[in-house]
């Protein structure tokens, strides 16, 4: 049988037809090659804003913007942010950007290439993200301790917890919210100081280290890539959650208050250094600059018009995901402070004569009939001179508020966000369900970011240094395990607190000052201009090199000198310790702030202890 291209040619003649034939399919070929490569590139575009985005939200807007925020003055802080944002974060990130797409290898190899005898700053930049990826992956651990607790009903956050071996409630609770009793006592069995029990690791706390570096392994291990889908639901999943959980505070007493003081801007805290330091700080923290992580991502050559863009919207989206959980934390803040001290007094009073009359409560559980004109105090020594079976049932019926706090600073830290959270998601009805679909979302969001900050290490390393060692990630995963252990110890949130908020900001500065004037002034900025826009195929807006020479640096430069100042600066270094031997002799409030040597402190959030620790840190602390 013949066959129709036979057939065909002998209808048709033979040179002609193999003319067209050639010439359609040559066509046709670059037709789809073209398709082909503007889906492709289109696809990755995507995929890398989406990484890019979901990799920045994870990084820090959920927990470290909103504490850094209340810590500093909330509208001072933002507005400081705000203006290092648009000074050097987004020029520095669009950098950061078209670098890879120029010289297209990793952060290593890339300040090899452009100032050799300045390579370091690449190893540097590995050592970061080895330090960000220890105690983030403790982060990953109290989402998953939350996360864990969100399947009991009622929320354990919500009540007093029983102490263990004696089936008795905790007093010191009610000197304190019972969300921050929660993060301090249940969830990191915290110690009172730094050097106290750091040999002693909380167990949940260990094993939830190994499933998180585990889990890790597995997924980098087997090559898995989250699709386009997935991080857009994963990203938009957070949205919907947050936006939930604002509007629910919306409602609670104080709320227009707190947004209205959480945007209050004084100028006298301008003044501070430590408020620029952390502001500067953040801005390069938040972007992840300095790590090498934007340069490993951005792997597509889309165009520098792009990259600026892509850019401008990495910082927006970031600013408006951080802004959005901070008025949910400072709504929270407000909402303790409004119901703490005599209305917490009130309400529990009120609330022990209705089970009195429903015959919940005997009638020797009746409070003093004067108690309502007496400071918080005497309602604590009534409850603690109550017999012992009595004053159990008063405090586990007792409302959820400080009796004791009388300001808004109730705790300072990473756990301000988890504490926070905890109290809008038990606010819904079927609270246990909204707890499961937020923690594991942020969870999820941390393990995503977790993932990008390995590749920075592994990928860099295997390209320069491990190219014959398949088991670099098996190595780098199990080394990241131990040495998260540290962080999983009694004292390890005060150890997490001092790496977040000293160590890597300090380092994290000078790297991209260095990068910097290896940009500028060594390279040349009128050369990797000229450079890059020849490879773009267009120049590149005249404004770039002043920007990077007289704007950018000077303001990096600045920055590190205030680092630097900071370290001999006469008021040491501190971190903020739960002070649990105070609540439980009744001589203060559930927390305490210190500074020592013997200053006054607050009876109502946690104290401030030095660092490093000395012989006369113990038991230095009078009451205001």
């Amino acid at each position: 049988m013949e066959s129709f291209e036979e057939i065909a040619d002998e209808e048709v003649p033979k040179e002609p037809r193999i003319y067209v034939s050639q010439s359609l399919r040559r066509l046709t070929r670059e037709i789809l090659a073209t398709k082909t490569q503007n889906c492709f590139t289109q696809t990755k575009r995507t995929e890398i804003t989406m990484i890019q985005i979901a990799f920045s939200i994870g990084l820090d807007s959920i927990w470290r913007f909103p504490y850094l925020c209340h810590r500093n003055g909330g509208g001072s802080f933002i507005l400081v942010y705000f203006f290092m944002l648009l000074l050097f974060g987004i020029p520095l990130l669009y950098i950061e950007m078209i670098m890879e797409q120029w010289l297209r290898v990793d952060n290593v190899r890339i300040w090899k290439q452009l100032v050799p005898w300045l390579g370091g700053i690449g190893y540097a930049s590995i050592m970061v993200c080895i330090l960000v990826s220890l105690y983030n992956s403790v982060i990953i651990v109290w989402s998953l301790s939350y996360l864990s607790h969100s399947f009991d009903h009622p929320l354990p956050w919500n009540e007093c917890p029983l102490v263990k071996n004696i089936n008795v409630t905790d007093l010191s609770c009610l000197r304190t919210v019972s969300h921050q009793y929660f993060w301090y006592h249940t969830t990191l069995s915290a110690s009172g100081h730094i050097e106290e029990g750091v040999k002693a690791l909380v167990l949940h706390l260990t094993l939830g280290i190994f499933a998180a570096w585990f889990l890790l392994f597995l997924i980098m291990i087997t090559g898995l890539k989250v699709s386009i889908p997935m991080l857009i639901f994963s990203v938009f999943l957070l949205y919907i959650l947050l936006l939930c959980l604002f509007i629910r505070s919306l409602f609670l007493e104080g709320a227009i208050a707190s947004l209205r003081r959480m945007v209050t801007i004084e100028l006298s805290a301008w003044a501070s250094l430590d408020l620029w330091r952390q502001a500067g700080s953040h801005v390069l923290y938040s972007l992840g600059l300095g790590m090498g992580t934007i340069i490993n991502l951005s792997s597509c050559k889309t165009g520098g018009s792009n990259y600026a863009q892509v850019a401008s919207l990495m910082a927006l989206v970031n600013l408006v995901t951080s802004l959005l959980a901070t008025s949910i934390i400072f709504i929270v803040l407000g909402f303790w402070a409004a119901t703490s001290g005599h209305a917490c007094v009130e309400k529990g009073v009120s609330k022990l004569m209705k089970l009195i009359d429903d015959g919940v409560l005997p009638q020797d559980a009746k409070p003093p009939e004067n108690i309502l004109l007496q400071p918080p105090l005497d309602y604590l020594d009534w409850i603690s001179n109550l017999p012992r079976h009595l004053q159990d049932q008063v405090i586990r019926f007792s409302p959820s508020c400080s009796i004791k706090a009388q300001k808004e600073k109730f705790m300072e830290g990473p756990g301000l966000a988890f504490a926070a959270f905890s109290q809008v998601v038990s606010l819904f009805p079927a609270s246990s369900l909204w707890a499961i679909l937020f923690f594991l979302t942020l969870a999820v969001t941390e393990l995503s970011t977790l993932i990008r900050i390995l590749e920075g290490i592994v990928v860099p390393f295997q390209n320069s240094i491990f190219r014959n060692y398949p088991q670099l990630l098996s190595v780098v995963c199990l080394g990241g395990f131990l040495g998260s252990f540290v962080f999983t110890s009694r004292p390890g949130s005060y150890i997490m607190s001092l790496f977040d908020d000293r160590l890597v900001p300090l380092t994290l500065i000078t790297i991209v000052a260095f990068q910097n004037v290896a940009l500028a002034w060594i390279y040349g900025a009128k050369r990797f201009r000229e450079e890059i826009s020849s490879e773009l195929g267009h120049f590149l807006w005249s404004f770039f090199t002043f920007l990077l020479c007289y704007m950018t640096l000077p303001g990096l430069l600045a920055l590190l000198i205030i680092c630097l100042i900071q370290l001999y600066q006469r008021v040491p270094p501190y971190y903020i310790a739960w002070n649990s031997s105070v609540s439980t002799h009744f001589t203060s409030g559930g927390t305490s702030r210190t500074t020592l040597p013997l200053n006054a402190l607050k009876s109502h959030c946690p104290k401030r202890c030095p660092w490093p620790p000395s012989s006369t840190s113990h038991g230095l602390s009078t009451a205001w």
